[in-house]
């Protein structure tokens, strides 16, 4: 039976329907982190503006975000505000949007605590030396950020690659929903292909993860080391 179950990933176009899956994943998943990325650096600053509507509005975001499941955005976004405001948002689109406004606040909040964690006489010491406050954040504040926030922005990653599984909800054609093809196709005939398929995917998943985790994890003890 399981001889016959593997013979299933081999089948016509299978293996290569579950790369092609698997690609739309780390599509997903690149997209959105680059722009949690670039979008959370800048959400970050906002958090620690001197403007007390702006640091408010802000939280109120940050939190909204936290407390909703990601998969209730998915469905708001996809199902309510798309249908409700007839925008023709294909279910990648609206599952990039989610994520990146899920990424942007967890990001941003990161970014700010790293920035709060440069000591203050960095910030005197860069005035001293005559440097203007471009010049100040440029080449002393934000490089020992960035440095504090790489591991910490790593294991982020690594949840939202994980994440991008929910989309298979909203008929996104990606690994995870190409494998329940497989298996829908095969259940009668070999009924050990889920376990199998299941299989394949947790290891594509962890083929994904596991090494960005190991950088994670250097990178932590680097920082520690040099702090």
């Amino acid at each position: 039976m399981w001889q016959s179950a593997i013979d299933v990933l081999f089948q016509g176009r299978n293996a290569i329907r579950l790369l092609e899956g698997l690609w739309v994943t780390i599509r997903i998943a690149l997209i959105s982190i680059a722009l949690s990325i670039l979008l959370g650096m800048l959400f970050g600053f906002l958090m620690k503006s001197e403007r007390r509507l702006v640091r408010f509005l802000c939280k109120i975001y940050l939190e909204f975000i936290r407390i909703m499941p990601q998969l209730v955005l998915l469905f708001l976004v996809y199902f309510g505000l798309a249908r409700t405001l007839q925008l023709n948002l294909s279910g990648e689109s609206a599952s990039i949007l989610v994520f990146t406004l899920w990424g942007t606040a967890e990001m941003g909040d990161l970014f700010r605590g790293a920035l709060e964690s440069i000591p203050k006489h960095q910030y005197e010491s860069g005035m001293a030396l005559g440097f203007t406050n471009r010049q100040l954040y440029v080449q002393v504040i934000l490089p020992q950020t960035i440095r504090r926030l790489l591991p910490q922005a790593m294991n982020l990653v690594t949840r939202m690659i994980k994440t991008t599984s929910l989309v298979v909800l909203i008929g996104v054609v990606e690994v995870v929903k190409v494998g329940q093809q497989i298996i829908e196709a095969t259940r009668l005939t070999t009924p050990g292909t889920a376990l199998v398929v299941y299989s394949v995917i947790f290891f594509l998943y962890f083929m994904i993860c596991y090494p960005i985790t190991r950088i994670a994890k250097r990178l932590e003890q680097s920082v520690e080391g040099g702090s």
